[in-house]
Formats: C-alpha cells, sequence, structure tokens
C-alpha cells in the first residue's frame, strides 16, 4: 500500500536562512507521527510545507498519491488535509454551527441541512454539543480549540495535521483538547502533530520524529525513543522537557 505522506529531500529557505535541509520523512495511512524538537528547529516549517502553507523550496511532497504543487493539485490536496493551528482561527462574527458548516457547504456543496447534521454529530464528538450556537468569544480556549478540530473534521479529510495545538491553552485545559486527539488517533486517523506535549507522544504516537536545526536527527516507535534515545542530543532535550 502506497503511503500517505511522503516527503523526499525537502528544503526550505528563507532567504539566505537555510530552515528544513533535506527533509526525508514517510508516514503511512492510519499512522500517528509526532514531531518534536526545540524552537526554531523547523518543525512547524516543516508541517506547514505539508498543505503548501509554506511552499518548499526543493524536493518533492506527495500526499495520496498526489504530487504538492500550484495549481488543481493544491486544490485537491487541500480538500484532503485538516489543520489545527497553535490560534484557534475561528471567525468571531459567526457561530460555533456557522464556523463548521462554512466549508462544507462553500467547498463541498453540502446542503446547509447535511451540514448542520455533520456539525452536531462533530460537535458531539468533541464533546460540546450545547455550544453550537454561541460566539467563539463565550467559548473558554480548550472548547475554541475543540471546535476548530471540529471544523476541520467537517471536510472529511483523509489526514490532519496538528501545530502546537495546546501550546496557547491554559493548562488545565490542555487535556480536553490532547482527549479528542487521542480518540481521533484510535479511530484510525492518519495524524502528524507537532507538540511539546511529551505524554501524549508517549501515549499515542506510533513514531516520534525528532527535528533539530532543520534536519531528523533521530526517530522511531515511541516506547524505544523515549526509554532508549540513541542520539546524545536526543537524551539532552528529553533530559531537560520531561519532568521526573
Amino acid at each position: 500500500m502506497t503511503p500517505m505522506i511522503e516527503a523526499k529531500n525537502v528544503h526550505k529557505y528563507f532567504g539566505k536562512d537555510h530552515i528544513l535541509k533535506g527533509i526525508n520523512l514517510t508516514v503511512q495511512r492510519g499512522e500517528v507521527v509526532v514531531i518534536i524538537g526545540p524552537s526554531g528547529s523547523g518543525k512547524s516549517t516543516f508541517i506547514r510545507t505539508l498543505n503548501r502553507l509554506e511552499a518548499h523550496s526543493e524536493g518533492t511532497i506527495t500526499i495520496d498519491d498526489i504530487e504538492l504543487k500550484d495549481g488543481a493539485n493544491l486544490d485537491a490536496i487541500r480538500k484532503e488535509v485538516g489543520m489545527v493551528f497553535q490560534s484557534f482561527n475561528l471567525f468571531p462574527h459567526l457561530s460555533v454551527l456557522e464556523n463548521i458548516t462554512l466549508a462544507p457547504t462553500k467547498v463541498k456543496g453540502l446542503s446547509k441541512g447535511a451540514a448542520e447534521k455533520l456539525a452536531m454529530d462533530l460537535l458531539t464528538r468533541v464533546g460540546i454539543p450545547g455550544h453550537a450556537n454561541k460566539r467563539p468569544a463565550e467559548l473558554s480556549g480548550g472548547q475554541q480549540q475543540r471546535v476548530a478540530i471540529a471544523r476541520a473534521l467537517a471536510m472529511q479529510p483523509k489526514v490532519m495535521l496538528f501545530d502546537e495545538p495546546t501550546s496557547s491553552l491554559d493548562p488545565e485545559m490542555v487535556n480536553e483538547v490532547l482527549s479528542v486527539m487521542k480518540e481521533l488517533a484510535l479511530s484510525g486517523m492518519t495524524m502528524v502533530v507537532v507538540t511539546h506535549e511529551m505524554g501524549f507522544a508517549r501515549e499515542v504516537a506510533d513514531r516520534v520524529v525528532f527535528f533539530d536545526h532543520g534536519q531528523i536527527l533521530e526517530q522511531g516507535p515511541a516506547d524505544d525513543f523515549f526509554s532508549n534515545p540513541k542520539e546524545e542530543r536526543t537524551r539532552v532535550f528529553l533530559g531537560q522537557v520531561i519532568r521526573h
């Protein structure tokens, strides 16, 4: 079976700054890959190249057998790839229900009734069905992030990308978002997650990938990665971020 995501020799430059230095990464269908690493290591830049929010400078990225390029290919891939960001990016003037139904009706052509049923099913899945008619400002940060996840799922993507989805949340709100992501992983969704939540990575990831200075320094199954890291740089990083 062909991989869901295949990045080959991906480079990214911002002017003279060489941010990604030959990234090679394959993600199988249904696999949960968690990317970790220090700030500035290129992990968020890389995940943003997977739906062309950042155009890669060299190399190839293929998602579900479609090479990621500008034009028709880009539109096709973006219909299959959902993304959740650090900031929730909800439309403040729309209700929760309207935020979720906007793209399915405008992009996929769902009827209003079908889109609203889908939205309510997703709000139930993320645990906040009673908030459908509220505006984002009436919700906590954790609730807004769960709406953002529901909104991404409303496009029925084959891949979900998460770029540090809990980093802007108060500590007590982190677990409610991570629990939704765990359920999503258990359902078989292909996921690539950039996060600092090591407990989540250890529990949910099929594979952990460690970025440092724009390169993949080490990767492996979660249990092996955390219990027996091979690289000294990895050991130092884990020693700094894991609380004993």
